[in-house]
């Protein structure tokens, strides 16, 4: 019994320690909202994801800006057409928050099909009360 009640409260102590604070669960959303819009892009929403001092870069080495970013996906000639997330740290400090994420996703870039497996980190700015992304850079994961 003793022993059931020591459990019951080390496991109450430790809860509040593995739940995400408020800000984490904010920068989480606005991953979820930009894996969505990175599948689903509208210029409205990518805007209010991305600041506009956005650095975006692709496992090739590829690097574009804010408009580049928005105009590869707004063509297609980035085209996500499904896209999964696993294995998500997400760290705050301060304002800044940075996420790191596995990435596996089918593709449809130009009209041609593809897949990609990739390990990502984002670089996300707390602006006016809105978590937005600042930095991206992926890698190749190799099999």
């Amino acid at each position: 019994m003793k022993l059931a009640l020591f459990s019951l409260i080390l496991l109450a102590m430790a809860t509040p320690a593995l739940a995400q604070s408020k800000d984490e669960q904010a920068v989480t959303a606005a991953v979820e909202s930009l894996r969505k819009a990175l599948v689903d892009p509208d210029k409205a929403t990518l805007d209010a994801l991305v600041t506009d001092e956005l650095t975006y870069g692709h496992s090739n080495g590829l690097l574009q800006d804010k408009a580049a970013f928005e105009e590869a996906l707004l063509s297609k000639s980035s085209d996500f057409v499904t896209i999964d997330l696993s294995d998500q740290t997400v760290k705050i400090v301060g304002n800044t928050a940075w996420v790191r994420h596995t990435l596996t996703a089918t593709t449809n870039d130009g009209g041609k099909p593809g897949t990609a497996h990739l390990s990502v980190l984002m670089v996300w700015l707390k602006q006016k009360g809105q978590w937005r992304l600042f930095a991206r850079q992926a890698v190749k994961i190799q099999s």
